[in-house]
């Protein structure tokens, strides 16, 4: 039961539409309707600008952060419900009822969890999408560097299975997620950033 109770917190507070949010309250406009009509920081980045951005960055990163650092260091639940926990502000993210099931991709939500886990794999995760996206100009291929090396982090220095667990889980959910990223990368489409 308390697991229940956290996992559908977590998933709640992950739901919460920020770049939708701050979109429409202080630049009066919905960002789904622009760019790549994702809510996330990089469709925010090019729609409301860089303090927009810059918000829902962090909001979006303290989505996965404050959950999955609540039960982790209060001892709350085992390691595999924290992991649990970790995943359903991501999936909340992802899915946000508020918005008909669709949301973000689950980048800066899972690395703020990644953040709660292990600080240090925080900083990894963080490492991978700069080096991704500025070999590349892509922040799709620095979300999912990013995202894979998270996961590699977290066994290296948390040696635990469950967090681990977590780390895998996200770097192939947000894999998933970009799939038509890849599919416009291999076409050549996609929208690099704006150095």
């Amino acid at each position: 039961m308390t697991l229940a109770l956290f996992a559908i917190a977590s998933f709640l507070i992950g739901s919460i539409p920020f770049g939708y949010v701050i979109g429409v309250l202080f630049f009066k406009t919905d960002i789904r309707k622009s760019g790549s009509g994702n809510i996330g920081a990089m469709n925010a980045m090019r729609t409301i600008g860089k303090s927009g951005a810059v918000a829902v960055l962090v909001l979006d990163a303290l989505k996965g952060f404050f959950p999955a650092h609540f039960v982790f260091h209060r001892d709350i639940l085992p390691l595999s419900g924290v992991a649990i926990v970790a995943a359903c502000a991501v999936l909340g993210h992802c899915f946000s009822p508020w918005l008909g099931w669709k949301g973000g991709k689950g980048v800066a939500t899972s690395f703020g969890a990644i953040f709660a886990l292990s600080p240090a794999a925080g900083f990894v995760a963080i490492g991978g999408w700069v080096a991704g996206a500025l070999l590349s100009r892509y922040s799709s291929v620095g979300s999912m560097l990013g995202s894979v090396l998270g996961a590699a982090a977290l066994w290296y220095f948390t040696r635990d299975a469950w967090l681990t667990g977590y780390g895998i889980f996200a770097a192939l959910f947000i894999v998933y997620t970009h799939r038509e990223n890849i599919a416009r990368l291999l076409a050549g489409r996609e929208n690099p950033i704006k150095l």
